[in-house]
């Protein structure tokens, strides 16, 4: 196999790997829910160390779904240069191809069943669907507006549903964060630019 093969077939797993190895090293949703609580004086939440495990581990997943959304986008979607070529998205199969091996890699490391990457996927593609639809109707969201995500939603309802505007905005303040991570993340050869001009 060649080294050029090697690496394409290579680049889904590891960048799996490196999402999911951020998420946790960054912390991001530990200081997420800690800058939540002392913020707004919600100490309760943070009160019964099972409730709060179980917190934490709801909202780690919302934001691997949102890491990898944006992961995907950015690798999938967004033009990337070719050579000397003019920058193009992925070519449909190859991205199809590559999202299939990024999930599988994905579901390894995470230790899933069956049912539970089934899971995982479901709530990517009603991720990615509710994405497109507000793309559709996109307008510029003021400083002190949350965002329009399903991210920012769920967070916020699973976090606090009580004083729901107030997690809406510090969901969405880890959801900047979660973004620039995976632009950060995604390396700009990662995107099979060589693959794409042979198709």
């Amino acid at each position: 196999m060649s080294l050029e093969k090697q690496n394409s077939t290579e680049a889904p797993g590891q960048l799996a790997r490196r999402i999911t190895d951020a998420l946790l090293h960054e912390r991001v949703v530990p200081r997420f829910v800690d800058s939540y609580v002392v913020e707004n004086g919600r100490q309760a939440l943070q009160v019964h160390a099972s409730l709060y495990r179980d917190l934490l581990a709801l909202l780690q997943r919302e934001a691997l779904l949102a890491l990898t959304v944006r992961t995907l986008a950015i690798v999938c979607n967004e033009p990337q240069t070719a050579g000397r070529s003019k920058p193009r998205p992925m070519l449909r199969r190859d991205a199809t191809v590559f999202r299939r091996k990024f999930l599988a890699a994905l579901t390894r490391q995470q230790g899933w069943t069956a049912g539970d990457a089934l899971d995982f996927q479901r709530d990517l593609q009603m991720y990615e669907e509710l994405l497109a639809r507000a793309a559709e109707t996109q307008r510029r969201r003021k400083p002190f507006e949350a965002a329009d995500h399903p991210f920012v939603d769920r967070c916020a309802f699973l976090l606090d549903s009580s004083f729901m505007e107030k997690a809406r905005l510090a969901a969405s303040k880890t959801l900047s964060s979660l973004e620039e991570l995976a632009t950060q993340l995604v390396p700009p050869k990662l995107a099979p630019g060589k693959d794409r001009r042979t198709g």
